[in-house]
């Protein structure tokens, strides 16, 4: 039986594609707005991949990467800096393009609910939590001490 199949044979309806913001339109307002898109933005795709994993695989657990982007996304240190994720991985970079400059460190989410944090340089494990606000403050407390996270140019645009 196909994934998207419910027991009596029906398909189940997928949630529509969410609308992202434009990120080529916001970087061509400058860094702040490009940082602010791209939280939209990963917020708003992650959300739509959660609900489809839902429909199509009832049951099976799903990494917390959307509460994850939510508890960062209200950290106003972590919310200057732009968000990236890989292999569910959240990490910030105070470069909003690539080369990143990832700045503390990422924080994995686990099937099982609980997220690892990740020190950045070398990269080791500084801590596994319960939630996803304990491991955004642990992120938090690896940014450099005597300094707030600035958000810098494009690495191919002069600063």
């Amino acid at each position: 039986m196909d994934s998207n199949n419910t027991l009596s044979g029906q398909r189940s309806p997928l949630p529509p594609r969410p609308v992202l913001p434009d990120i080529a339109a916001a970087r061509g307002r400058g860094p702040a707005d490009a940082v602010e898109a791209h939280w939209q933005s990963l917020r708003l795709a992650w959300q739509w991949r959660q609900a489809v994993h839902q429909i199509r695989s009832p049951g099976r657990p799903y990494p917390g990467i959307v509460p994850l982007l939510e508890a960062a996304a209200a950290q106003p240190r972590l919310r200057r800096l732009y968000p990236f994720t890989s292999h569910f991985s959240l990490f910030f970079s105070s470069s909003t393009s690539y080369p990143w400059s990832v700045q503390a460190g990422s924080v994995e989410p686990m099937v099982t609910g609980r997220f690892k944090v990740r020190r950045h340089n070398p990269s080791v494990v500084t801590g596994e939590v319960a939630t996803a606000e304990e491991a955004v403050l642990l992120v938090i407390q690896l940014l450099p001490i005597n300094s707030e996270p600035v958000i810098t140019a494009h690495a191919d645009k002069p600063v």
